[in-house]
């Protein structure tokens, strides 16, 4: 019913009936090209027909053990005991089948015109029933650019440290929904200001304590919103072509607000009065793969991630320009597939007012593309490798795979990085000129 009147399409319909699950999966079957059961146990059947998703559930009166955020699952008798057991009332609005009576009893529709989160009944006992929802409130207003109500945001405050007892798959799930939608930066502040975020991202809380070494920003906090705002403005469309970042790109958002993670840690005070944060891209990709690990996350996000944040600083080195063809080359290499979020992280991470150092900075960032661009066209940068493979290089050297075959390699894609395009007979020479040097030879 909320999409239906925010006029949000929505080819997945949510049902609730009186009927068992058994009965309702006799009925799906009839109708739908597929059916599932994955969700009986709650009281779910699901159904597909053509594009068309249904999920039918028995109305619901669960209780909760207060231990964890399972509910005892008992099925109730009526719509009214159904609804009253929702998250928010915005989502507790019901259109009766088949002859389309509108049932509000929690007064949604007015909430949903107000642009308001609360809940049916007490919050704190809404959320001491399921903590997740406390996160679910934070998901709702950055998607959707609803307030919550004061009544809610005190009970999430009062009570945030009872998300601990929820999984850490959930949390991510939820997280990542909130990351993922039209405006995370409300979501965010409002995971830090009641506190919940000292549970499930305890770093993002401790960067709000943090100044950063220009003084241009109330503190690093401030500064990763305002990153990640820029980061988000910086995605492709979401049909776009992979080298455009389509968005929304969770590595890409999760990368710019955590990219300075590693401020606090790494914090110095100058004689001077300054503040400097020697290593923190390196301390920061070490903190962000441990929390990201800790949600759950894949490993494929966890390392994309951490490398970008790794990453992030390394452009300044640039300079205007000073970087020899071998340095952009391992810019490139470092990179990897990663190269093209990491322009926009690069990018989205300059927050400076001053406008003339502003306008400095993206000219050079252009003129660093530029230069990877020309060499990409000569040198295939993305495909580089040594310019022997490993077979070549146990031939000559006369060894099988194993780690000294791997060294071998690895010398041989420095030297490849570090001059370019040598030829065969070059790189047989500079790999017998290697080996010939290694101390561990004599005991080959």
């Amino acid at each position: 019913m909320r999409d239906a009147f925010l006029g949000r399409e929505s080819h997945d319909l949510d049902l609730t009936t009186s009927a068992m699950p058994d009965e309702t999966e006799r009925i799906l079957a009839a109708w739908g090209d597929a059916t599932w059961d994955m969700g009986r146990e709650f009281g779910t059947i699901g159904a597909r027909r053509g594009a068309t998703v249904v999920e039918v559930t028995t109305y619901r009166a669960d209780a909760y053990d207060g231990q964890t955020r399972k509910p005892v699952v008992a099925f109730g008798e009526n719509l009214d005991d159904d609804l009253v057991r929702r998250d928010f009332t915005v989502n507790a609005m019901a259109l009766r089948l088949p002859d389309l009576q509108f049932v509000d009893p929690h007064g949604g529709l007015e909430d949903l015109a107000g642009r308001r989160l609360r809940t049916p009944g007490a919050a704190e006992v809404s959320f001491g029933d399921d903590p997740l929802r406390m996160m679910r409130a934070a998901r709702f207003a950055a998607q959707l650019g609803f307030d919550v109500a004061p009544e809610v945001r005190t009970a999430m405050t009062e009570m945030a440290t009872s998300l601990g007892i929820v999984s850490a798959e959930r949390i991510r799930d939820e997280f990542s929904k909130l990351m993922l939608a039209a405006d995370p930066v409300t979501g965010l502040r409002l995971l830090v200001d009641t506190g919940l975020a000292d549970v499930m991202l305890p770093e993002l809380s401790v960067m709000r304590e943090t100044v950063d070494e220009h003084r241009r920003h109330k503190d690093v906090y401030e500064h990763s919103l305002t990153v990640l705002r820029q980061a988000i403005a910086l995605e492709g469309p979401h049909d776009g072509p992979p080298e455009s970042v389509p968005g929304p790109d969770l590595v890409l958002r999760l990368a710019a607000i955590l990219h300075d993670i590693g401020k606090p840690a790494t914090r110095r005070f100058e004689p001077d009065g300054g503040v400097t944060f020697h290593h923190h891209e390196v301390v920061g990709a070490k903190m962000a793969a441990k929390r990201l690990r800790a949600l759950r996350y894949d490993k494929e996000t966890v390392k994309a991630v951490s490398r970008l944040v790794e990453l992030h600083l390394r452009f300044h080195g640039y300079g205007s320009g000073e970087w020899t063809d071998s340095a952009v080359r391992r810019y490139v290499t470092d990179a990897g597939p990663l190269l093209t979020r990491l322009h926009r992280l690069t990018r989205a991470d300059c927050t400076t007012r001053n406008r003339r150092k502003a306008e400095t900075l993206r000219r050079t960032y252009d003129s660093l593309e530029a230069r990877i661009e020309t060499l990409m066209d000569a040198e295939e940068l993305k495909k580089v490798r040594p310019e022997l493979d490993g077979n070549e290089i146990g031939e000559i050297l006369g060894i099988s795979p194993g780690p000294v075959l791997g060294r071998a390699y690895k010398h041989l894609l420095s030297v490849r990085l570090d001059q370019g395009p040598i030829g065969k007979d070059a790189a047989r020479e500079e790999l017998l000129a290697w080996w010939a040097k290694r101390p561990e030879s004599a005991a080959d």
